[in-house]
């Protein structure tokens, strides 16, 4: 079985940070890539950021460009999410997603950003 635990979320202030970690643990499999959604109240789930597992290649929705950074650490099965100059808009609930032989997802880690 294949376990995303996310930690590091929390309540911070309009343009503060934070940083989430993601560990994969388990049994091992093939990972395609890792990254993240965040789903705000009454919104549907949407895409952040993702990473390619091998090459590292990242992917950043629009809204999060030059604010967001995700990067991995491979021995560590491990995808950070290092967020910068954070808004209100950006509260939600925030999932880790791994894809490979199969679709796996964490339990969620809540970020709260005050005005």
């Amino acid at each position: 079985q294949v376990q995303l635990v996310e930690s590091g979320g929390g309540l911070v202030q309009a343009g503060g940070s934070l940083r989430l970690s993601c560990t994969a643990s388990g049994r091992t499999f093939s990972k395609n890539f890792m990254g993240w959604f965040r789903q705000a109240p009454g919104k549907e789930r949407e895409f952040v950021a993702r990473i390619t597992w091998n090459m590292g290649t990242t992917y950043y929705a629009d809204s999060v460009k030059g604010r967001f950074t995700i990067s991995r650490d491979k021995p560590q099965n491990t995808v950070y999410l290092q967020m910068n100059s954070l808004k209100p808009e950006d509260t939600a609930v925030y999932y880790c997603n791994a894809n490979g032989e199969s679709t796996y997802w964490g339990q969620g880690t809540q970020v709260t950003v005050s005005s």
